[in-house]
């Protein structure tokens, strides 16, 4: 959850001082990781890459989490960016479930209810509502990586998977690039950002995170990592100098009030 607080951190940190743009900050961060995850696998494999594990539609739901999280992040500060995209991936997951005929315990209920009150609550209008358009955005790659990590149970090899996975977004970074070049803009410090997020927070944070879910409930997934939201506006207050609002505080309160009610249930999902 470090990891997953550290890469909304890095992004709004590069974004706000306009180190880069947001298309180049999600291509190299992609790339990096790719790089990264194959080198490992390589040396642990012996040069076998295994190239068979992971996914296309994976691939594709990981292009669109990290795309539409980078161009989320220009208008979204840290901590409520990360409240409303791990409140859709909690959202997304438990529908999901449901829509499979797995139905809820009442804590679950109540605890999904309340964690949902928290998002709605600070998307009420005030002088610090986050933007429409950034919240859209941030609902969108919290759909895509809800479905990224529900693709990611059972898999029989995480650190390879996620290798595959980012090795198969080259395609869509190709397509982003040849959409966006011309307003390309990116400094030394704002390419060293996307590749730490790419290389370390993203690439290895999310194998740590394919072999996590494995011993988790669905459920227990979901609500798990509304405790991101809460790292990363601390992270955002440290190392972006964002203020910590009351409307922030409140819904923060809620989201992780309902994650505790959650965790209280004792049905397996």
């Amino acid at each position: 959850m470090v990891a997953f607080a550290a890469n909304s951190v890095l992004c709004r940190y590069a974004l706000q001082g306009q180190e880069i743009d947001a298309a180049s900050f999600t291509s190299i961060r992609l790339l990096s990781g790719a790089i990264g995850l194959i080198l490992l696998v390589s040396i642990k494999n012996k040069g076998a890459l295994q190239l068979k594990q992971g996914s296309w539609i994976s691939a594709l739901l990981l292009f669109i989490y990290a795309t539409a999280f980078s161009y989320a992040y220009i208008s979204l500060n840290t901590g409520a960016g990360a409240l409303i995209l791990f409140a859709a991936v909690q959202l997304t997951m438990v529908i999901v479930t449901i829509l499979k005929g797995k139905m809820l315990s009442a804590f679950e209920w109540i605890g999904l209810f309340t964690a949902f009150s928290g998002l709605t609550y600070l998307l009420l209008p005030s002088a610090s509502t986050p933007s429409w358009g950034g919240a859209l955005l941030m609902v969108l790659s919290g759909v895509a990586w809800g479905f990224y990590t529900l693709a990611g149970k059972g898999t029989i090899n995480p650190l390879v998977s996620t290798a595959n996975n980012f090795l198969r977004t080259v395609p869509f970074i190709i397509l982003l690039f040849i959409f966006t070049f011309e307003k390309a803009s990116m400094s030394s410090t704002g390419i060293m950002l996307a590749i730490v997020s790419g290389a370390i927070t993203s690439g290895f944070g999310y194998a740590i995170w394919y072999i996590a879910i494995n011993g988790l409930t669905v459920t227990q997934a979901a609500v798990v990592q509304l405790t991101v939201p809460i790292i990363a506006a601390f992270g955002g207050v440290l190392f972006v100098s964002e203020p910590i609002t009351i409307q922030l505080i409140i819904a923060s309160i809620l989201v992780l009030g309902g994650i505790l009610v959650s965790s209280i249930s004792k049905k397996k999902i």
